[in-house]
């Protein structure tokens, strides 16, 4: 039971608040943040632009170079999820110096994991474990699910059981390795296509940079989004992807204070 409890309960934190009629976990109030940052392509998202929501983040990879973190946390970001691997034998060559470098700016911060059809659940698992270490997670793993038709190596569509089925088994490692239930990452087409209707009782990240959630993930609760990949962030040189967290600023501290915990230890 008590294992039971912290499963839930930052599930239950976000949960509070919510609307019938709301489409993210909770209604965010009409504030802009004190942020920094642009985007260069910025889309018309109608009256629920994420310019009203209080927190926003970051998802980064090699291709972002050299972070001068400490001007990131100044202008505004809150959170970054960072790559860590992909499939069951690449890491990313930065992975280890992006998360030493947010904590030390005093970021809170995630690795993730991307998803390749063509290697097993459980390969996939030993893979992630053997290189991220649980000092590198202040908040929980992410698992990123989605269709990779221009991979040069695998092209694979397994059917929606499959999928679901190495999604559970990959999760449940991580989660019983790390003390944390994983988030998943995932696009509009790989949704519709395996997740809608499943996995309610975790925390989902969505990409959506064209129109809200709401429209393109109509029954879909969600607690990120990722609503650009071009936007211009200080301390960052190219476009790097932006992200906001769907509660308000106390909902995110709350939230981060319960996920931060280790429920195995």
């Amino acid at each position: 039971m008590r294992r039971l409890l912290f499963c839930v309960l930052p599930l239950a934190i976000l949960l509070a608040g919510c609307t019938s009629s709301g489409h993210d976990y909770l209604e965010t109030a009409s504030i802009k943040p004190k942020t920094r940052f642009k985007d260069t392509d910025p889309q018309d998202f109608g009256p629920k632009h994420p310019e009203q929501n209080q927190i926003h983040g970051i998802d980064i990879s090699k291709w972002q170079g050299d972070i001068d973190w400490a001007t990131v946390r100044n202008s505004g970001v809150a959170f970054a999820f960072i790559k860590a691997t992909e499939g069951k034998d690449r890491v990313d060559p930065r992975f280890d110096e992006y998360w030493r470098e947010a904590r030390a700016a005093g970021i809170p911060h995630a690795p993730y994991h991307f998803y390749y059809f063509c290697s097993s659940a459980d390969q996939q698992a030993d893979w992630f474990i053997r290189n991220v270490p649980k000092e590198a997670m202040r908040l929980p793993p992410v698992l990123d699910v989605e269709w990779n038709a221009e991979s040069k190596t695998c092209r694979y569509r397994p059917d929606p059981e499959t999928v679901r089925a190495e999604m559970q088994r990959f999760m449940d490692r991580l989660e019983a390795y790390y003390g944390k239930r994983p988030i998943i990452y995932t696009s509009v087409d790989f949704h519709r296509d395996n997740l809608a209707g499943y996995f309610q009782d975790y925390h989902f990240w969505v990409r959506s940079v064209a129109k809200h959630p709401e429209v393109t993930y109509s029954d879909r609760r969600w607690a990120f989004w990722q609503y650009t990949s071009t936007g211009v962030i200080p301390g960052i040189s190219g476009p790097t992807d932006i992200n906001v967290f769907a509660g308000s600023a106390k909902n995110w501290n709350n939230w981060v204070a319960a996920v931060s915990k280790d429920r195995n230890s």
